[in-house]
């Protein structure tokens, strides 16, 4: 499955803004930039139009909190300094939508701001900003990402995220909710500190405090090494070398990645793209992993 995917999420003040601007997947269409032709020799389109903007990168969005820096016009690109983490690269152009507490900007008035929230997405390898949305104050925030230690004689929770090149540290006080969601059975379970092993996958709502710290206000589990899933969705991919197969759930467009045993599994030779599959797979800390593959 694919991993879930982490960021630090400062989505609560900014979906109030504009709720749209937070969709999963949102395709966002570019202007066509109108260039009339001023002398005989220029060779232009009959319609004298350039060619539009491709679509944005598909793809599930993820929306990311911190601090604007470094806005390079040139290169189209500006750097994000988000709480406990180094200054992210984040690439856009005019596709991207920009606005000030809640009124749209032109992108040419995109200036270093303290707080912002912008939602993003992965083109390769590099992040490209869907949306940028700046912000008098700074909101609540949302990270998810996997466990990497919880100390429980400081109260202090370490997750690191997908798109992070240093994991975030917060504050958990007493008697913090603590709950699992997810599948019926998963989250059915009840859930509290002892969830917060090494491995397991979280959502963590936070605000900083005075000095600056992050304190979790509420910790949602999503998966803990050893719990079992069941997926149900359309093959996309299969590779028999490194034994990984892909999901899309198609209710939501959802994307899992499982790796399996080819040997333990000859039936999944047989495998095509576009098969509806049932897959049981157990979650090991770092993937899952099938135990059961069946066609539907």
């Amino acid at each position: 499955m694919e991993r879930f995917l982490a960021g630090v999420v400062f989505a609560g003040v900014a979906v109030a803004l504009t709720s749209t601007a937070y969709a999963q997947s949102e395709q966002i269409a570019g202007p066509q930039s109108a260039i009339r032709a001023e002398t005989p020799s220029v060779n232009l389109p009959p319609s004298g139009d350039m060619p539009a903007l491709p679509p944005a990168p598909r793809g599930k969005s993820t929306v990311l909190g911190g601090e604007i820096r470094n806005v390079d016009p040139v290169l189209d690109e500006f750097k994000l300094k988000a709480f406990g983490e180094r200054p992210l690269k984040i690439l856009f152009d005019e596709r991207t939508q920009v606005y000030r507490d809640g009124k749209k900007i032109p992108l040419r008035e995109l200036r270093p701001a303290d707080h912002a929230s912008v939602q993003t997405v992965l083109d390769g390898t590099d992040v490209f900003a869907m949306s940028i949305h700046m912000l008098s104050q700074a909101p609540e925030g949302d990270y998810q990402g996997d466990v990497l230690n919880y100390n429980p004689a400081t109260s202090e929770l370490t997750v690191g995220g997908f798109l992070s090149t240093e994991p975030i540290k917060l504050l958990v006080p007493a008697n913090i909710p603590i709950v699992r969601e997810g599948q019926a059975p998963f989250s059915s379970a009840s859930s509290g500190l002892s969830d917060l092993v090494r491995g397991s996958l979280v959502s963590v709502k936070f605000e900083p405090d005075k000095n600056g710290r992050g304190v979790a206000s509420r910790i949602a589990i999503l998966a803990i090494p050893g719990s079992a899933f069941v997926f149900n969705g359309n093959l996309a991919t299969v590779d028999m070398h490194t034994g990984l197969l892909v999901l899309v759930d198609p209710r939501d467009e959802r994307r899992f990645q499982i790796f399996f045993d080819s040997g333990r599994f000859p039936a999944s030779h047989n495998l095509h793209q576009g098969d509806n599959l049932r897959v049981t797979a157990s979650f090991d800390g770092t993937r899952y992993v099938a135990s059961a593959i069946s066609i539907n």
